[in-house]
């Protein structure tokens, strides 16, 4: 792996805890059940914020340049 693609990897993992972090900030604040499911079930999490883009709709698009990061690497 060069100097490049680990940069991309990285920091497309740092931008989905990012995404992940901030979902879970929305999600206590929205309701405690899905707080909890965020904690202990992150895909889960996800699924909640495509439903509700109107509350969480900032963090999918994080998780989505994320995904992208580590796509280009």
């Amino acid at each position: 792996m060069d100097a490049g693609t680990a940069t991309l990897v990285t920091y497309g993992v740092a931008t989905l805890a990012v995404s992940w972090v901030l979902l879970l900030i929305v999600s206590w604040k929205e309701d405690y059940a899905w707080g909890l499911c965020t904690l202990f079930l992150p895909p889960v999490s996800y699924l909640y914020a495509m439903l509700r883009l109107d509350v969480a709709g900032q963090a999918l698009l994080v998780a989505v340049v994320g995904w992208i990061l580590i796509w280009m690497a």
